[in-house]
């Protein structure tokens, strides 16, 4: 880049740590920084703790001034979150920021006003946050599946990837042993990228006994087995491969937007005009990029799919055929209205054909990310266990797409025969 100066370091830095074992004053402290103008007014300023997420902390700072309403309040409140203790092993912090920085300037994500050692601090979205269950409730799917395609369609990936140089122009030591199998892996192709973080993850695994080697060993093959099979597969219509993908839509990523009341019949009539919009869509942004990189669309879309069952992995409430045929043709048309491009019927056909060859992959890339959590996280979360049922997702998978389990004369597991399901 010369001497152009990096982009993240525009990002204003606070030299602070958050710390969980002094969790207010920490908190406090961060938050004075960044608003010196609270000092004054200390003693109405609350922290509201989220336990939305599995990996990180979150908190909502507030100043409950006198003469304020709730939504003046919340117009000035502060998120803080503190990255998970390791979790730098599994996330490219840097490139979080970026992402964010990126979303902000296109009106996708809320502003990041500041990062600090542990950290960063944004501006608080005023919406509820999703169960489970909402992200089944047709209006929010919709909703999902327009914000999605909007994403997809207008998000440079430059910003976030670079291509990578040839395997044999990386010189080979330890430190660069990641970026040389990245490059083995996904030759030309941007990096970082899903295939490449998925690399990266499974050179972290712990091999102190056979049997971790073992599993790590067989993972790398599957891993590279994938990137064959899937790797090469065309993006939507004549779009990019690879898209700038959230990779993490579970449900307690996606914010419901209030509409005000005066706003909803004009905005009910403004729809796309179709005959088949029974409801409007709701309004939802995306929070959390710390996993955002270029990926295919059709793993978002799948990933996305999964986390309708959530933590539990509740495979029986997962989308039907017909469920993410819809979902698709609307996440189409928000995707073809942002590029200034027709929707074809043929586009639909093809989505849907590429997001079911790309079911069993989140499994397999949670799965990998549950395993090395298990060993270094310190929330009281059963990864170990999660990470086998993650893991099965995408054995079952396998043994349906080699037809390995028909020929067993084995019933469908719950999962593949909930997504083979019609209605």
């Amino acid at each position: 880049m010369g001497n152009e100066s990096h982009p993240f370091d525009s990002i204003r830095y606070i030299p602070l740590m958050y710390t969980n074992t002094d969790s207010h004053n920490s908190a406090l402290n961060l938050v004075l920084t960044l608003r010196p103008e609270w000092r004054d007014s200390q003693g109405t300023i609350k922290f509201v703790r989220f336990t939305d997420g599995i990996t990180n902390t979150l908190l909502k700072a507030i100043n409950k001034l006198p003469g304020l309403s709730e939504t003046e309040i919340d117009n000035e409140a502060v998120l803080l979150r503190a990255y998970g203790k390791g979790t730098d092993v599994l996330i490219d912090r840097e490139k979080e920021s970026l992402s964010h920085s990126l979303l902000a300037r296109h009106g996708l994500a809320p502003s990041l006003l500041a990062r600090f050692d542990n950290g960063l601090l944004y501006k608080f979205i005023q919406g509820s946050v999703c169960s489970p269950a909402d992200l089944r409730r047709p209006e929010v799917w919709r909703g999902v599946a327009q914000r999605l395609g909007e994403w997809h369609a207008t998000l440079p990936i430059s910003s976030i990837s670079s291509i990578c140089p040839a395997p044999a122009q990386i010189t080979p030591n330890n430190k660069r042993a990641s970026l040389q199998a990245m490059a083995q892996l996904t030759p030309g192709k941007p990096i970082p990228n899903v295939w490449t973080v998925m690399q990266k993850w499974v050179l972290a695994l712990p091999t102190s006994t056979t049997a971790e080697k073992s599993r790590r060993d067989q993972l790398q093959r599957e891993l590279e087995w994938l990137v064959k099979l899937l790797g090469d597969m065309p993006g939507v219509g004549s779009s990019n491969p690879l898209v700038f993908a959230h990779c993490d839509l579970l449900s307690g990523n996606v914010i419901i937007q209030p509409i005000p009341s005066s706003a909803s019949v004009s905005r009910r009539s403004s729809q796309s005009g179709n005959s088949d919009d029974l409801e409007a869509p709701a309004t939802v942004s995306f929070i959390d990029y710390e996993y955002a990189t270029p990926a295919p669309a059709s793993f978002d879309i799948a990933n996305h799919f999964a986390e309708w069952g959530g933590f539990d992995c509740d495979f029986t409430v997962l989308p039907t055929r017909s469920v993410r045929r819809a979902f698709l043709k609307e996440y189409l048309r928000s995707f073809n209205l942002n590029q200034n491009r027709t929707f074809e019927d043929a586009e639909l056909n093809e989505l849907y054909e590429q997001v079911n060859k790309f079911r069993g992959v989140p499994g397999f890339y949670w799965g990998i990310w549950a395993l090395i959590q298990a060993q270094i996280s310190l929330i009281d979360f059963d990864y170990a266990s999660y990470a086998e049922i993650r893991l099965g997702e995408y054995w079952a998978w396998k043994r349906e797409f080699s037809g390995e389990r028909e020929k067993a004369g084995e019933n469908r597991p719950v999962r593949e025969e909930r997504w083979a399901q019609e209605e």
